[in-house]
């Protein structure tokens, strides 16, 4: 089997993928903080880690991936201070924060299932698992990584040895960089600009919608602990129902994110999990670049947000920016543009258009159906393309090696059964995830067959005039005609037909 290489941020460079049971991975990915529709910059994370999945998938493993839903505790700085997210919105939209979150997280599934991203074996949200938080906490404090301040429990990052070894950087130099240069803020209260909260203490004045009892008060976890919480429970296996058996912790295999969460949050996490556990966290840890927009990075605080409706609402269909996605490789940044993506659509369209020439040559083409593949040429672009994915996810070249392959076809005709190029380029498709299996031959109304049957008298007769006519009636009815020497080849105008094809999903 073809190695997999893939880079890994904690040893910053490409690695041999080698899971660390059979042939089962366990793979954690960093959900969405529901108080808000996620943009499509947040969506580019989540299609990396879905490439990621397919690639591994492809390659004969099977993947148990869990995501989290985060629904509490997550505030408004990085410094732990300052509002959560979602009992702000709750109060600017006047409702609940529980409807908040539930409204949000099930208009981020509506999202990943537009773009065709398979659904994670695993999603647990943060509010059902208090009571393991504090299982947590309660071990991070018998080991000495706590300490008490106005408004919470902290975690004393100065008692870890390693502390910040996911950002190549020591503790002191950790400190003073996001010191020097960050949007974190330094309380007074705070020992470490690094220590972070794992429990939050509720306001005196004022009751929260979402607040727990625990052996330091009332209040809520912080934002880090939910992630170490659940990998301890569905992937590291340390839970015993709800009590904590850190000996029997199993490493994960891989850690994904965005960028962002390098220096903060997932270095967070490491910290808490290996605190109790005192063994290696995460095996593998992949981060994908940010989404930028005029040279900036794409965010809801930068206030540059487009969501994925605005694409859809100005003719754009979710997997064109899925395509547009992939032409970039995800540890590189990536500049939107609504030119870039027509571009993308274009080419898409061009692919669908391409799948449906194959079906009909399939069908029709009695010249090309007859044709023996030269197996040993096919066998060769399967293996460059097997060897761009297994290579940290190259996408980009592995369409490339699509087009050079479609190019191919269209010119080197006698090399290639239709039926043999239609069933490569699906398998590709289980990692592209373009849902080319979507495109079929059309079939034709009654009023369509009507029109072509007059169309092809007029043509006998050679009145041409009135042929065009109805050629261009049924473009309007959006059908494009093509004669060919196997008859008329009917197929649509376009092949990007959102509300059509996704309405009926």
């Amino acid at each position: 089997m073809m190695p997999i290489y893939l880079y890994n941020t904690l040893t910053r460079q490409k690695d041999i993928f080698k899971p660390l049971k059979d042939k089962r991975i366990t793979l954690y990915t960093c959900g969405p903080t529901v108080y808000s529709y996620a943009h499509i910059g947040n969506l580019r994370t989540y299609v990396f880690e879905d490439l990621l999945k397919r690639v591994l998938m492809f390659n004969g493993f099977k993947v148990k991936h869990l995501m989290n839903i985060t629904d509490v505790g997550h505030l408004t700085s990085d410094a732990d201070t300052g509002e959560d997210k979602i009992e702000k919105e709750a109060q600017k939209e006047k409702k609940t924060a529980w409807e908040i979150a539930e409204f949000y997280t099930k208009a981020f599934f509506d999202d990943i299932k537009k773009l065709n991203i398979i659904k994670p074996t695993l999603v647990k949200k943060a509010t059902n698992f208090i009571k393991e938080d504090i299982e947590l906490i309660k071990a991070l404090e018998k080991n000495g990584f706590t300490y008490r301040t106005s408004d919470g429990i902290y975690f004393d990052t100065s008692k870890l040895k390693d502390y910040g070894k996911l950002t190549g950087m020591d503790f002191k130099t950790l400190n003073q960089t996001l010191k020097a240069g960050s949007r974190v803020e330094f309380s007074l209260e705070k020992k470490n600009i690094t220590d972070f909260s794992l429990w939050k203490f509720s306001p005196k004045n004022a009751k929260r919608q979402m607040e727990w009892e625990s052996p330091w008060g009332i209040g809520f976890p912080g934002w880090h602990i939910e992630c170490a919480t659940l990998n301890l429970k569905f992937l590291a296996q340390a839970f015993r129902g709800k009590q904590l058996v850190p000996e029997k912790a199993q490493t994960i295999d891989i850690h994904c994110g965005g960028i962002d969460h390098i220096p903060i949050h997932h270095t967070n996490e490491i910290a808490q999990v290996e605190a109790v556990t005192k063994k290696p966290f995460v095996n593998f840890w992949l981060h994908g670049a940010f989404l930028t927009i005029k040279e900036g990075r794409m965010g809801k605080s930068e206030g540059n947000v487009v969501l994925l409706n605005d694409l859809i609402k100005q003719g754009f269909s979710p997997l064109s920016y899925r395509y547009f996605l992939s032409t970039a490789h995800y540890r590189t940044p990536l500049d939107f543009s609504f030119e870039a993506l027509k571009s993308a659509q274009e080419s898409l369209n061009n692919l669908y258009e391409f799948v449906y020439n194959l079906l009909w040559d399939l069908k029709y083409n009695k010249n090309k159906k007859n044709i023996k593949t030269n197996k040993k040429l096919l066998n060769e672009y399967h293996l460059k393309w097997l060897n761009a994915i297994n290579d940290d996810l190259n996408i980009p070249r592995a369409l490339s090696i699509l087009w050079q392959l479609i190019n191919d076809y269209n010119t080197k005709s006698k090399e290639f059964n239709p039926k043999d190029v239609y069933q490569l380029i699906l398998k590709w498709d289980q990692v592209f995830g373009l849902d080319l299996k979507r495109i079929k031959i059309i079939k034709t109304t009654q009023k369509v067959k009507k029109l072509l049957k007059e169309r092809e008298k007029f043509r006998r007769d050679k009145n041409f005039q009135k042929a065009d006519e109805i050629r261009n009636q049924l473009k309007e009815m959006g059908y494009l005609i093509e004669d060919t020497h196997f008859g008329t080849k009917i197929k649509p105008l376009s092949f990007i037909q959102y509300d059509e094809y996704y309405s009926s999903r």
